[in-house]
């Protein structure tokens, strides 16, 4: 009976580092995002690479989901703040959407690991945008 305790005491101590590691991006401290890859399409169907710069969204984002807020970094030159209206925690992934300057968004940041990619469209054009978080 004694070994059967110790090796569920095991176990237990075993995972537990699992799942802090797991919740490292769950929205629980201000992260920062950056921006590595970007698309941009179009109604004809048609998608390419684009920078930051020409799609008018910043390269790196704080977001903060206590305060519900995503803002570019100073260095960016991008002073708008986009509210975060809906944050959801499903299957290991932090989901937040919400809109602003007349686009809409979703991000989805991998608890576990702080990937990250998000869709940003409008009546014209939609972005896929992928990239990594670290704690802020």
């Amino acid at each position: 009976m004694r070994n059967i305790a110790i090796f569920i005491l095991s176990i237990c101590l075993c995972m537990t580092p699992v799942q802090l590691a797991a919740a490292q991006f769950d929205g629980s401290e201000p992260l920062l995002c950056a921006v590595v890859q970007m698309i941009e399409c179009g109604g004809d169907g048609k998608c390419f690479p684009v920078t930051t710069e020409i799609a008018g969204i910043p390269r790196f984002l704080k977001v903060n989901v206590e305060k519900r807020t995503i803002t570019a970094t100073e260095e960016s030159g991008i002073t708008d703040v986009s509210l975060i209206k809906n944050v959801e925690r499903i299957a290991g992934r932090l989901i937040m959407q919400g809109s602003g300057n007349g686009r809409g968004w979703t991000l989805v940041i991998s608890e576990s690991t702080g990937d990250m990619s998000a869709t940003i469209s409008d009546d014209k054009v939609g972005f896929v945008v992928f990239g990594a978080c670290t704690k802020d």
